[in-house]
């Protein structure tokens, strides 16, 4: 899940488990969002490589911001993952990788993006998509205030 905080602060668009693997966003508009990470060796596998769980985390991020972006300072628009496809396609090592994100299509709650992951010498790195929901208030463009109630949508387990 992503929150997406709509005061052109593209730092506060990544909270807790993405500060955690060092991401950060660089560049955000409507439809459209870049989120780098500098490669660390808490980020490799065995192998030497970056983990597919690092790079699926990066996907993961940049395809749902790039549905959740708003213009009003001091509100927040929120989106959870429905699917997420990840295409591994070449090894990273070292440097930073970025991510892009690009909205497709969709309507006001339910949205398609995709996009890829690049090293610094613009080798592509993985590739995916994703389809994401808006939460309960973040359908509007102008989203909600950052310290609204949000919205239960889990159903509780009897």
């Amino acid at each position: 899940m992503s929150d997406s905080h709509c005061d052109n602060t593209p730092q506060q668009a990544l909270m807790g488990y993405h500060e955690l693997l060092g991401m950060h966003v660089v560049e955000w508009q409507s439809g459209r969002v870049v989120v780098e990470l500098i490669i660390e060796p808490k980020h490799l596998n065995r192998s030497g490589n970056v983990h597919g769980g690092v790079l699926a985390s990066m996907l993961d991020s940049a395809l749902s911001l790039a549905g959740l972006h708003c213009d009003v300072p001091g509100n927040i628009r929120r989106g959870m993952t429905l699917s997420l496809t990840t295409t591994f396609v070449g090894p990273a090592k070292q440097g930073v990788l970025r991510a892009t994100g690009t909205l497709r299509g969709g309507g006001q709650k339910t949205y398609m993006s995709s996009g890829d992951i690049v090293d610094a010498a613009g080798n592509l790195v993985a590739m995916g998509e994703g389809a994401f929901r808006r939460r309960i208030g973040s359908e509007s463009p102008q989203g909600l205030p950052d310290d609204a109630p949000q919205a239960q949508t889990n159903v509780p387990v009897e």
